[in-house]
Order: structure tokens, then sequence, then C-alpha cells
């Protein structure tokens, strides 16, 4: 049901348009059942480390409830994103938990809060799924040959395709267009409620000192929604700064201290000199995929004249914009892939794998604590700290440095190329599946177009998320019905010819009397004709632009393509 308008460039031009999308649909959704079959089949068989420890079924359940977890994780990020700019009036009635949420969530600085606290629990969650699922040294499944085992176990691609795939693409598929009924359950109450307490205790504190001095050497000032901090609220701030820093110094010395020993899942075999420059690689590259988005996002806000003449910047925005915007979802796909791959393997460098009882406690500290630290949770702190929130950060107050960097061209291009394999498009097949069980609704349905709540005086606010969020750990989604920033449109339109634009409209049109005659409710019918008055209207709009430019002197195809509008 999907359809890409001329007014709504944020709208994802890829899924199952096509039969070549079909296509690739069909062998990732075998790829997906391969992956899921032989990472099953490792847990039956005590081959991942905490089935190995506690139980298969142990290690099943929390597998598969980590993936449903992050599904919520990763879905309602979307929603918190794009809800900013709409009135929350307009879905008090309709939608009373996600009503609630949004009135939590938005207040103050609570969005930062949020996605701070949920970064680290991406993070953690994806640790967790690794220890559940990954395999152990020399692990075997159903006698199949090396070289499958080295790909996708030992390389962790069958874990991460399961992962990303159900655990994150196809909720976002999903929550970036039915965002008011993806967060209408008290499943997403509680995760706001566990991100809000993470970031309550402050352990991660250390990235507010991050932003203080990364802000303060770009010459920006730190922006908050509330009022200044009086001397104790300053004294308990700081207070949880000094203790984040205190456990990530702690965090990376335990992790560093257990890598030279060899006391981590790393595979065996592999040095301990090697461990430790993979372990700040794979950072270095999770980071840069981090920031990347954000400094897109940040660049796109800049005038012209700021952008710079940097060549490999400029080159970078051109590849990602380029194409009417198609390269930026793949980008978004590809990236999720690379970042979930590199999380997967910077699980297994540091979680330490210290068996209580029989192994020597590193620095002798108690059997309660050892298993503490075998969960991987030091592992996570560092991560979220250094490999993520830090380079978002930076990327946001030096957007340009850091899209002049090469390797950011060399990974945008890597992203791409993973997505136009089309290894994840199984997604799409899921989501629509998910969509029709659920019974998620376009948000469109509920609370109208932008233009129709504008007409309400229930106009967006363009400038409500830039309100919201000041950590620089933004995302790219756009409101419910509507389209990316203006700085978006202009970077993605190429100086389109009119007949170019014209014909795109007239499929758009078609697409969507298609889609009216094939709705199933009352109200997804009477979403599609509005949007197919809009489309007739942007056409109109067009030809009278054309008429314009050239003197009324239009070809024969503007007044026969009205026509058959």
């Amino acid at each position: 049901l999907e359809y890409r308008s001329e007014t709504h460039t944020s709208t994802m031009a890829h899924g199952t348009n096509s039969p070549w999308d079909w296509i690739k649909i069909t062998y990732s959704v075998g790829l997906l059942i391969f992956s899921i079959t032989i990472v099953m089949a490792l847990i039956a068989n005590e081959d991942t480390k905490v089935s190995q420890d506690a139980h298969p079924i142990a290690a099943a359940v929390i597998l598969w409830a980590g993936i449903i977890w992050m599904s919520m994780v990763e879905g309602g990020q979307c929603s918190m994103v794009g809800l900013p700019p709409v009135d929350r009036e307009l879905y008090r009635e309709s939608h009373r938990t996600t009503h609630m949420i949004t009135s939590t969530g938005h207040k103050g600085d609570n969005l930062d809060r949020y996605l701070m606290g949920r970064q680290f629990m991406v993070i953690f969650i994806n640790f967790t799924i690794s220890l559940s699922g990954a395999p152990l040294a020399e692990a075997e499944v159903f006698g199949l040959p090396s070289i499958i085992i080295k790909i996708f176990l030992e390389s962790g691609i069958a874990m991460v395709l399961t992962n990303v795939i159900i655990g994150q693409l196809t909720s976002q598929v999903n929550a970036s267009h039915c965002m008011l009924d993806y967060i209408n359950n008290h499943f997403m109450t509680f995760t706001l409620w566990v991100a809000l307490l993470i970031e309550k205790t402050g352990v991660m504190h250390t990235s507010y000192l991050i932003r203080d001095l990364a802000y303060m050497a770009a010459g920006k000032p730190v922006e908050s929604n509330e009022p200044p901090r009086d001397a104790l609220k300053n004294f308990f701030h700081w207070g949880r700064v000094l203790w984040s820093l205190v456990v990530l110094v702690f965090s990376l010395v335990v992790t560093l201290s257990a890598l030279f020993n060899g006391q981590t899942t790393m595979w065996p075999g592999v040095p301990p000199g090697v461990a430790v420059v993979l372990f700040f690689l794979l950072m270095s590259v999770v980071g840069m995929l981090e920031g990347m988005q954000i400094a897109f996002f940040a660049v796109s806000k800049l005038r012209k004249e700021e952008r710079g003449e940097h060549p490999m910047a400029l080159r970078t925005c051109e590849v990602l914009f380029r194409g009417e915007g198609k390269n930026l979802p793949g980008f978004m796909v590809g990236r999720q892939m690379c970042v979930t791959l590199c999380f997967f393997v910077i699980a297994r460098v540091t979680t330490l794998n210290i068996e209580v009882g029989v192994d020597d406690n590193i620095w002798g500290v108690p059997d309660t604590l050892q298993n503490f630290f075998n969960t991987g949770f030091l592992g996570a702190i560092i991560t979220t700290i250094l490999g993520s929130i830090s380079w978002q950060l930076v990327a946001s107050a030096f957007p340009i440095a850091f899209l002049s960097n090469p390797l950011v061209y060399v990974l945008l291009r890597w992203c791409l190329f993973l997505e136009a394999t089309g290894i994840c498009a199984a997604a799409w097949f899921l989501a629509m599946i998910q969509k029709k069980i659920m019974g998620f609704q376009y948000d469109e349905v509920y609370i109208g177009t932008p233009e129709e709540r504008a007409a309400m005086k229930h106009a967006d606010d363009p400038e409500a998320v830039d309100k919201l969020m000041h950590m620089g750990t933004n995302v790219i989604q756009a409101a419910p019905g509507g389209e990316l920033p203006k700085t978006y449109a202009d970077l993605v339109q190429n100086e389109l010819s009119y007949t170019t634009r014209r014909h795109r409209i007239l499929n758009n049109i078609k697409d969507l009397r298609d889609q009216t005659k094939e709705a199933t409710t009352k109200e997804e019918q009477s979403a599609f004709e509005v949007a197919l008055r809009l489309e007739v209207a942007a056409l109109q709009k067009l030809s009278d632009e054309e008429h314009e430019e050239v003197g009324g002197v239009v070809d024969d195809s503007l007044d026969k393509g009205d026509e058959a509008a």
C-alpha cells in the first residue's frame, strides 16, 4: 500500500513494487529461514554460551525475547522522533497509550534522555542475543561443509540476518508510517521507562561531558527545554558525570586486561594484541556509521554556502541524495546490517569468558561480581559511550569535517552495496505480514495529512524535533504523512525535468487509484482518496509552473497528462 508522492520525498522507494523486488524478497526469506534453522540447531546442541552454561530452552527464550524487545526499541524510536511535530490533541482519544507515552517522552529534555538510554539498550540487547545464539569454537550443525559454517556461523551472518531482519528492519518499515499504532501499547510504555531509568542511573552521563566539550570546540551553545539547573541539581548532575567516568574507565581496564590475558569469548587462535586492535578498529567503524546519519542530517540544515567546498564531503552528499533520494533509505538499511555485524564481533571480543569456580576470577573479585562481568555489560558500556554516542556528538558538532573523511565515503558505498544485494529484503515481506496481523493503519487515517491538519488549525510544528533534541543523536524520520526537512528535499531534487516529474506523478496517480480499489476499510479508502487529490493538485501545480517558465508553450504531453489525471 505504499506510494511515492511528489510532495512526500521521505517515503521509502524500496520494497515490493517490482518483480525484481520480489526476487530479492524470495531469496532473502530463504536465507532468513536457513539462518534461523541453524541458529536454533546450535542452541539445541548446546553450542552457544548461554545454552551451554544454562540450558538450551533458556538460550532460546532469551534469544527471541531479545529480538522481540529489539523490534519495539527500534520501531519505538521511529515513532518517538517522528511524532513531535504533530499536535497531541489530534490523537488523544484514538490512541490514549500513544498520547500518554509522547506526553512523557516529549516533555522537557526527555526525548534526549530516552534516546541515550535507548542506545545502551540496543547495544546490550545485541550483546545478549549474541551470547544466546553465537556459536562456540569449532561448533558444527547438520554436517554442513566448513565453508558454509565459516560464512554463516563463524562470521555471525546467520545471527545478524535473524536479528536485523526480524528485530530491526521489519519494525522500522511499519513504525515509519504507522507511528501511532506501533507504540499504542504498554510494551512501549515499559521500554520508554527502562530507557529513562538507564539515563537516570548516570552510567551514560560521560556523554554529557563529551557533548559539552564538542559543542564548546564548535562554538555551539548547549540548549535545553528545561530551566537552568540550581546548585543541588548541578551537584547531582556532575556527580553522575564523575560516576560515569569511573565506570567507563573501570570497564575499559577490566576489558583490556581480559583481552591481553585471553579471557574473553574471542575466537581461539587470535593473538591478544590483534584482539585489542580489532576491538578499537571495530568501535571506530561503528562510530563512523553512527555518526554518518547524524552528519547527513546536520549538513542538510546548513545553508549552501555553509556546506563548504571540500570535494570529499560534496561527493559523499551527492551519492547519498542522488536518484530522488533512493540512496538515503538504502544507506540506512545497509548501515543497520554493518552496525549489527560489528556489534556481534565486539560482543565476542569484549565479553569475559571466565568459568566461575574453575578459572581464576579477574583480579580475584567475588564470584557474583565475576558472573556480572561475564554478561557483557562492561563491553556494552564502552561501546555505547565510545563507539556510538561520542561519535554522534562529534558528527553533530563538526558535520562537514566528519563527511570530509574518505572512509565515510567508502562506508557509504559499502552500505549501499549491501542493500542492493537484497539480503535484507525479507523485511518488506515480514512488514506486510506484521501490518496485516496487528491491524496497523497509516497515520493519515487517524490524523489526516499535514495539509488537512493545517486546515483543522492543528498545523505541524516543523521545528519541534530541533526543539526537543539537543544531544545530536538524531535519526532521519519525517512526521506522519509529511516529508523530510525542506533542506533534504533541496538536496534530493537534482533539477529533475518537468517531463520526469510529470511521469512520476502520473505513476503515483495510477498506483493510488489501484490502491483505492483494493482498500479493505473505508478509512483506508478515504486516506488514499485524499492522497489522490493531493497528487492531482501537484500535477496541476507542476503544469502551472511549466506554463509560467516557458511562457505558455508546452508540449502536447502536458495536456494529455492532465486529461489522463
